[in-house]
């Protein structure tokens, strides 16, 4: 079975959208999260809010991977 032009087109679209919507925003809107976490003000922090829920499929994804937390302080 031979696939067209317009299927294959088609099918690359479909590939690099969701590729687009489930990876690259998500990691590169959790990566941003992460660096201005404290410091976002409350104009950045609600379109932030936004996106996040825009692109929470993609952020269910990797969020069992990806460890933001505080690392312990030493009791020195």
């Amino acid at each position: 079975m031979a696939l067209s032009n317009d299927m294959l087109l088609t099918l690359g679209l479909y590939v690099g959208l969701g590729g687009l919507y489930l990876v690259v925003v998500p990691l590169i809107l959790l990566f941003y999260l992460k660096g201005r976490w404290h410091h976002a003000g409350s104009v950045e922090r609600t379109l932030l809010y936004g996106l996040v829920f825009a692109f929470f499929p993609g952020m269910l994804v990797f969020s069992p991977f990806l460890n933001f937390r505080p690392q312990p302080r030493p009791l020195d």
